[in-house]
């Protein structure tokens, strides 16, 4: 790789992995697992915090845009110690079991905590309460994302294929959160809860690579019978740094996948304030997502196989435009109807965006320090975005309302995107060591 960053692209020829063989792996079903009941916590949160927050707690707009970008601000600290703490460990386990250990306190949390706090004041709740779901939320998926993308390489299936649990488990907690909100809104934390448990014992019984075995070169490029050659040092983090490439892939995530996160956060009571048809507008909205996201989980399978034909940053490109066009429908065109088209337009947004970023990553930028260009690149980039934007587009709502502040969100993107277009490199052509060539690889 050039400006000083090493590559570990593998040459393309390498043997092909098939989809219907991962099927037959017990690992695939346990990495999947994994993805599954995190991301049913997830989706749980980020689909039920922001009406919760303003129905149950109270919280204005703007307060509950401090509490997300409170979360963002504590991942972006976090993140890159996150990063190299991850990369040292390898397959080791310890810091995703501290990230399911901090999950399982979830319904204890905001039954006996957090309320009190904002009761008190609602700045310090936001604080208290962004602080807590950053440990395992922000901060900790990428924690878990690194773990179970390199669970994928090392045992030979798609992480794109294993990863659409993740959307399954969030069609599941969409549904399923429905039904816990009519009874009881405060349910939603305390299922968050019985996740983590589950989550903590699929952890300890999965099976990685060791040093030697097969498949461990997916830790750090080094092949089975070179169990130590280095990962992580001083110098190849500033060398990383200063490739063009990895620059232009943070600025793309700073703009987009920030401001993916920015839309989605209070998009449920921008729903109901629209809301023009009879019963719960929240139980719509949350049975919306749960189509939304099973249809993510059908585009999911084929996404690999596309982003292998077409490249990982036209990959990105598309998941751009796809943004854009969700968010200035929107803003202009807001019936009932037309506002569930727009949120289900995510369901091709989603796998675009994260087999774009995996795949751009571990082909682009040496995959010893997978974790860390991950954190780094796309959840410490994102993390400064959603700290600058949460908050300020939150304010932005109360101000101007919710169809100006998407519009201009929208002209945000666009010129993230065309910098970051200039300096990203092409990635057709390479593959990630591990991964083989999966160019021909049947979907």
């Amino acid at each position: 790789m050039s400006d000083g960053t090493i590559s570990s692209s593998a040459p393309a020829g390498a043997s092909t992995p098939r989809a219907r063989g991962s099927l037959r792996k017990p690992t695939f079903w346990n990495v999947g697992g994994l993805f599954f009941f995190y991301f049913a916590i997830w989706q749980l949160v980020f689909t039920f915090l922001s009406p919760w927050l303003e129905e149950q707690a109270g919280m204005s707009s703007g307060n509950i845009g401090l509490l997300n970008s409170v979360m963002a601000l504590t991942a972006l600290c976090l993140q890159p110690f996150y990063g190299f703490i991850q990369d040292r460990l390898g397959f080791r386990k310890n810091l995703f079991a501290v990230v399911v250990l901090v999950g399982a306190f979830m319904g204890p949390f905001f039954a006996f905590v957090f309320v009190p706090i904002v009761d008190v004041n609602q700045v310090l709740g936001a604080v208290v309460g962004g602080v807590y779901l950053s440990l395992v939320l922000n901060s900790g998926v990428g924690v878990v994302e690194a773990f179970n993308e390199r669970a994928a390489r090392a045992n030979r299936f798609e992480y794109g294929h294993v990863r659409l649990f993740g959307s399954v488990a969030g069609a599941t907690a969409s549904l399923v959160g429905g039904f816990l909100w009519a009874s009881d809104p405060d349910n939603v934390w305390w299922v968050g809860t019985f996740s983590a448990l589950v989550l903590g014992a699929l952890l300890f019984v999965v099976r990685t690579p060791r040093p030697g075995e097969k498949g461990y070169e997916a830790v750090g490029g080094a092949a089975a019978d070179e169990p130590d050659a280095p990962r992580v040092t001083q110098g190849t983090v500033p060398h990383l740094l200063k490739d063009r490439s990895f620059v232009g892939f943070m600025v793309l995530m700073f703009g987009t996948a920030a401001l993916y996160d920015v839309f989605d956060q209070q998009y449920a009571i921008y729903f109901g304030s629209m809301f023009d048809g009879l019963g719960d507008p929240q139980v719509l909205f949350s049975r919306v997502v749960f189509v939304q996201i099973l249809l993510e989980a059908l585009v999911m399978v084929a996404m690999p196989f596309i982003i292998n034909r077409i490249g990982a940053k036209r990959g990105l490109q598309l998941f751009v435009l796809v943004l854009v066009v969700r968010v200035v429908g929107s803003a202009l065109f807001t019936s009932t109807e037309l506002l569930v088209v727009w949120r289900l337009l995510a369901a091709i947004e989603m796998p675009l965006m994260l087999v774009s970023v995996w795949k751009y990553l571990t082909r682009m930028f040496d995959v010893r320090i997978s974790a860390t260009a991950s954190m780094i690149g796309f959840n410490t980039a994102k993390q400064i975005g959603i700290v600058i934007f949460s908050w300020v587009f939150g304010l932005s709502y109360d101000a101007i309302g919710f169809g100006d502040s998407y519009l201009i969100m929208a002209g945000v993107v666009l010129v993230v995107t065309a910098v970051a277009s200039v300096l990203m490199r092409d990635d057709r052509g390479r593959v990630a060591p591990g991964a083989g060539d999966l160019s021909r690889a049947a979907p």
